[in-house]
């Protein structure tokens, strides 16, 4: 069983997949940490994120920064998205995310592109939204709690630009696929959020649902 979850930065939908992953049991990638990881190696060693020939380089040797503090900076948040507009880098991380995808009794994944590109024939299809208002104010929080500097108006402006970027790259745009299922978690608490993902995946993976 594989479940897709997509969705624009912080609505929500890697706490979604956690969940969902935690309740059927199943491995769950992050694969906007695969892209974040990029970025930090590329920030790291004073590269380019203009340049995608340095971008790809920086595609080796990720496993050490997957747990890294810094992945979740603003700085290597925004190189992450600069640097994923680029095909050569998509490439390069595609087989990985298809891979854990693919593994045997099925992943959770969440990201920009499962449903539409990684996992087009996922069991259950989840594109988790919610107000870029309610979006910065996670954010902020979210840098908070973790000691790093979070401006409202520059966050704002931030989830902005990479929502422009990430609905306008030529190279697998965000975008709701046709069989995916809303979830608006702006109104939503944490658990509200989470009980509701589980219910519409179920809903999609019974027979009368599909």
């Amino acid at each position: 069983m594989v479940i897709a979850v997509d969705g624009p930065a912080a609505s929500g939908k890697g706490t979604i997949a956690r969940a969902l992953a935690m309740h059927f049991d199943l491995p769950h990638m992050d694969t906007g940490a695969l892209y974040r990881a990029v970025a930090l190696n590329l920030w790291r060693w004073g590269g380019d994120p203009g340049s995608e020939f340095e971008a790809v380089r920086a595609c080796e040797d990720l496993a050490a920064n997957l747990d890294d503090p810094e992945l979740r900076s603003e700085p290597v948040s925004e190189i992450a998205s600069r640097i994923s507009v680029y095909p050569a880098v998509r490439e390069a991380l595609l087989r990985r995310q298809r891979d854990f995808a693919a593994q045997d009794g099925g992943a959770v994944l969440d990201g920009r592109d499962i449903a539409t590109v990684i996992a087009p024939d996922a069991d259950a299809k989840l594109f988790v939204t919610a107000s870029a208002e309610v979006r910065a104010q996670r954010r902020v929080r979210e840098l908070l709690e973790r000691d790093m500097p979070g401006h409202y108006d520059d966050v704002l402006n931030d989830l902005l630009s990479r929502d422009r970027r990430d609905s306008g790259r030529d190279t697998a745009p965000l975008t709701k696929a046709a069989d995916a299922v809303v979830l608006d978690t702006s109104n939503l608490d944490v658990d509200q959020a989470r009980a509701e993902a589980i219910r519409l995946v179920e809903q999609q993976l019974s027979p009368a649902g599909g």
